[in-house]
């Protein structure tokens, strides 16, 4: 038996009420490029819309003209999706509560999760959106998963319950210590003053 490795998401498709409501929130609240546009081709009586958001992935949406927008939450029996969380840059989501508010959308204000900052809103079909900015920058050449495996090895090593800053700030130099050469011998911290 052997495993069917994956290389990242391909698309997620979400079932959406009517054309001009997916586009409006899609692309008009969260910015995602409309790109593709055909029916689908599983049902003639659907839209497929695809929308860009922002990593050349795919975010695409089922449309049919005779659903109509709610506004309740989605379900979140097993196996149903909880929320889609999208990646914002930092200076972009100290603005999502203003932006959000000028729409009148509600929001859970600003959680600090340790290695990300997230706000959550419900689309207008109630499905519960996670707009989230990492609090680290990965090393080059490196990813936001591989510092959050280091710093999940250091956090379990120390005992600490959750990711800390200090995880995140010592797996990114353990990171930029095994990836990066140097002429020194002794890498360790040092105090010149």
């Amino acid at each position: 038996m052997q495993k069917i490795q994956t290389l990242g998401v391909h698309h997620i498709t979400l079932t959406g009420a009517d054309r001009q409501s997916s586009i409006d929130f899609w692309e008009g609240v969260l910015g995602m490029p409309f790109i593709f546009d055909q029916p689908n081709l599983d049902d003639p009586n659907e839209g497929h819309l695809y929308f860009d958001p922002g990593d050349g992935r795919l975010i695409t949406i089922f449309t049919n003209e005779t659903r109509k927008r709610v506004h309740n939450r989605t379900p979140m029996d097993p196996g149903c999706v909880h929320h889609l969380a999208f990646e914002v840059d930092r200076a972009m989501f100290d603005q999502i509560p203003e932006r959000l508010e000028a729409r009148g959308i509600g929001h859970s204000g600003v959680k600090d999760r340790g290695f990300m900052h997230s706000i959550y809103f419900k689309d207008p079909l109630g499905q519960l959106i996670e707009l989230a900015c990492y609090t680290f920058i990965p090393p080059r050449g490196s990813s936001h998963a591989e510092v959050m495996l280091e710093a999940h090895k250091l956090r379990v090593a120390a005992g600490d319950d959750h990711i800390q800053r200090q995880h995140l700030a010592d797996a990114v130099v353990k990171i930029v210590e095994r990836g990066q050469a140097s002429l020194s011998v002794d890498r360790g911290a040092k105090n010149p003053y």
